[in-house]
This record gives C-alpha cells, sequence and structure tokens, in this order.
C-alpha cells in the first residue's frame, strides 16, 4: 500500500472549495501530501483552512485568479517557497461557469475561454514547468462526463433548470486532448497527466426528481457523493499509477458506458 502514499510530496487543487473539488483536497491531505487549494475570494481563506480542519485534515487556502498570469505567478512562487522548490502534484479543478444558455452573449463565451482554456494552460505550464526540471510530478485535470457525450434534453424537462450549456461541453471535451498533449511533452521529463471525467454529483439542492432520472441511467443506480472521487485521485496522484498517462478515467457509475 505504500505505493498510494503521498507522505513527504506537496500537491496543489485549484478551485478546491466546491463539490469536487473539497473532496480532492481531503483525500490528497489524507494519504499524507502537503495539501494547498485555491479560491478567488480573499475574504474567505480562513473560513475554508479552519473547514477543512473540522473534517480532521489541514489544507492550506490561497488566492487563485486564473484570468490573471501574475496570480498564477504567485501561486506557483508561495508554494515553492514553503516547500524548498518542490510541487509533486497539480489538480486543476477550478472551472468558471458563465454561460446559461446558447443564447448567451458572446462576451460569456470569451470569458469562459479566459479562465477554462487560457487559464488552464497557463496553470499547466507554471507548475508542469518545475516539475519537468525536477525530473517528475503528476497533473491531474478534472473533466466531466459532459467532455465524452452530448446533453441529455430529458433529464431537465420541467425541472425549470437545463445543462444545455456550450462553453462547458467546449471545454471539457478540450480538456480531454490537452491532457494527452500535455502527457506527451513532459512525459521524457518524468511528468504524468492524466483526466478524470466524473459523473453527475447529487447534493442537497438537487430535486430528488433530478436524482431519479438520472440514476436510472447509470450502471450503478446512483448519482456520485462526497467520497466517489478520492481513490482515483490517490491512484493518479501516487506512485501506484506511475505507468499511466494520458488517459481519461470515467468515474461515472458507468453513465457513460451503455
Amino acid at each position: 500500500m505504500d505505493f498510494f502514499s503521498l507522505q513527504g510530496q506537496v500537491a496543489v487543487v485549484t478551485g478546491g472549495a466546491g463539490m469536487y473539488g473539497r473532496q480532492i483536497a481531503i483525500a490528497l491531505a489524507q494519504a499524507g501530501a502537503k495539501t494547498y487549494m485555491t479560491t478567488r475570494d480573499g475574504g474567505r481563506l480562513d473560513e475554508l483552512e479552519q473547514s477543512f480542519a473540522q473534517d480532521g485534515v489541514e489544507v492550506t487556502a490561497l488566492i487563485l485568479d486564473l484570468e490573471r498570469e501574475d496570480s498564477i505567478a504567485a501561486l506557483r512562487d508561495r508554494v515553492l517557497s514553503d516547500n524548498g522548490g518542490r510541487v509533486d502534484v497539480l489538480v486543476n479543478n477550478a472551472v468558471a461557469r458563465t454561460m446559461g444558455s446558447w443564447d448567451d452573449p458572446l462576451d460569456a463565451f470569451a470569458k469562459s475561454m479566459q479562465i477554462n482554456a487560457t487559464g488552464l494552460f497557463s496553470v499547466t505550464r507554471a507548475f508542469g514547468d518545475v516539475m519537468a526540471e525536477r525530473g517528475g510530478g503528476s497533473i491531474i485535470n478534472i473533466g466531466s462526463i459532459q467532455g465524452v457525450v452530448g446533453p441529455d434534453p430529458t433529464l431537465y424537462k420541467d425541472m425549470g433548470f437545463h445543462g444545455l450549456v456550450p462553453d462547458y461541453f467546449f471545454h471539457k471535451g478540450g480538456m480531454i486532448n490537452f491532457t494527452r498533449f500535455v502527457a506527451s511533452y513532459y512525459g521524457d521529463r518524468g511528468v504524468r497527466c492524466n483526466c478524470i471525467s466524473p459523473g453527475g454529483l447529487a447534493s442537497q439542492r438537487t430535486p430528488p426528481k433530478f436524482i431519479e432520472r438520472y440514476s436510472e441511467r447509470t450502471l450503478l443506480g446512483r448519482m456520485a457523493n462526497e467520497t466517489d472521487l478520492m481513490g482515483s485521485i490517490v491512484f493518479l496522484a501516487s506512485h501506484a499509477s506511475a505507468y499511466v498517462t494520458g488517459a481519461n478515467l470515467m468515474v461515472d457509475g458507468g453513465y457513460t458506458a451503455k
């Protein structure tokens, strides 16, 4: 089981305050990594750190604005300064949901590009280059089933909301091939890059009827919960996956297996 240990390693999770990000940060910390998570809200840093402490893990919260290259550089420099120039794991989890429908202004699509495409590339390059210089590391991109399949309008019938937002599908689909590119670019310097594509996660705000409909479409008969990504994250971050790179791991209860 030592292959799964992250003891002595340094991990950074972008966007660690949301439903997926929180369990990702907890999993890395529980596996032994010195873990950092990021948020755009500088006023919540203490609150977020305390909330992780209540779950029994130590996670450091830092500010990151993926629209600004100087913010990305400042995050990288802070992590390296704290850890003698070391960073071992980067999890690209942050995402901006700037569009609400097909008919939104083009400015909304352009803003999502700045964060979910340009920002993704910038932060990956900033940390990936450091890993490459050190001769190893793991980059994990958090995608979505919506990067491999189209939307299912029947899920949203009479729900009062919908999932037909073009930018999200565009970015999550592109993230998968970006993962392959990064795996190729850094591969000969020991840096691995993989993608996890989760299915839908049920929260307290998810209508019971939607949960029922969605669950019927999965092979396991349920939506994801607050721990379902943890094992996949630790696997891809650790030496247990030392020969895995350029892969897209579906963690969706079998939603896309049919």
